[in-house]
């Protein structure tokens, strides 16, 4: 597949939210990535379904929500009915995971599994059959703007060798730290989706030049 990009609009202006949507769009960028936080899971708190319902009508674009919440299970269905497509859940906070990542195929999303940067990548190998992507932490969440952790890539890496060795095909998202720099090491490393918010929206050249310097 080729590799995507996602918008990660946490850092975006949300005085001018739909201005920023539409100029990633224009952009060329393929999915508009969501930041949800509860404050409890992270140290920090973002925003909820109803921002969701009111992104999903601006963009046509599959919207990708990354759950950063202690209770992802009770929030499955409001994010669903909000509008996204694919909804991720950490590993890491979760004894069920097994059910949530059917909840989250029974709510008509695509399921995806998280790993925090200090958590082995060995912990998601018995759900690697259920899930439609994963996304890999190059920052601890929680806040936008941190830089990449350079022990991501071989994460990658070696995550992409299971898959391959399991005979699956499963996308690797990567988040935190993206620019046009680590984007290219991250890709190198088998990466394929790339979600990006400050250096995106707070580029000093502009959300065309961001997105095409990730390209």
């Amino acid at each position: 597949m080729k590799t995507l990009i996602a918008a990660s609009i946490l850092n975006s202006d949300f005085g001018h939210l739909e201005d920023e949507i539409r100029a990633a769009e224009k952009a060329g960028i393929d999915w508009v990535h969501l930041d949800i936080m509860d404050g409890h899971f992270v140290p920090n708190i973002s925003f909820g379904p109803h921002i969701i319902s009111v992104v999903r009508t601006i963009t046509d674009l599959p919207l990708d929500a990354h759950l950063m919440i202690s209770d992802p299970d009770t929030f499955i269905p409001a994010f669903a009915d909000a509008g996204v497509d694919y909804i991720s859940v950490h590993i890491e906070n979760n004894a069920h995971i097994h059910r949530t990542l059917q909840s989250i195929h029974a709510h008509q999303c695509k399921a995806g599994i998280v790993l925090n940067p200090g958590t082995p990548i060995e912990s998601i190998y018995p759900v690697l059959s259920l899930v439609d992507y994963i996304l890999v932490m190059s920052v601890n969440p929680g806040f936008g703007g941190q830089e990449f952790i350079p022990q991501t890539a071989e994460r990658i890496r070696l995550l992409a060798e299971k898959i391959k060795h399991e005979n699956l095909t499963i996308p690797i998202e990567i988040d935190g730290g993206i620019n046009a720099t680590t984007a290219k090491i991250a890709t190198d490393s088998g990466a394929q989706i790339l979600v990006s918010g400050s250096y995106i929206f707070k580029n000093k050249e502009g959300i065309q030049f961001a997105v095409e310097s990730l390209r």
